[in-house]
């Protein structure tokens, strides 16, 4: 379960910042998941929380912002949702050549006090 390791990056991350700036507490993280990431939002968030305990965010609410797949085909170029990276163009049943959106794992942003 990598979702864990993740966690713990994060938490390190917002450390690193929270220290950049002589901040004491974090009340809110946001972070953006997408569905084509490959990780498992819920499971990170499980794990997220669990080792926020014993840290800067210990008292976050930390809020996942789940990202849609959406890819571009590369045949026909209309832009359509996926829920996996083999998803075919409804259109023309081609293949995407990009994938516009769904890859995303990142800290969008922290509130501090």
């Amino acid at each position: 379960m990598h979702e864990l390791s993740l966690a713990m990056e994060v938490i390190s991350l917002a450390s690193k910042e929270a220290g950049k700036k002589n901040l004491s507490v974090i009340s809110e993280i946001l972070i953006e998941v997408g569905e084509l990431s490959g990780v498992e939002a819920d499971a990170f968030q499980w794990g997220l929380e669990m080792l926020a305990k014993d840290s800067i965010l210990a008292i976050a609410e930390i809020k996942i912002n789940r990202i849609h797949g959406r890819g571009r085909c590369s045949s026909c170029n209309i832009e359509f949702g996926m829920n996996t990276r083999l998803a075919m163009c409804p259109e023309c049943h081609g293949f995407p050549s990009v994938i516009a959106a769904g890859e995303e794992f990142r800290v969008v942003s922290l509130l501090a006090e």
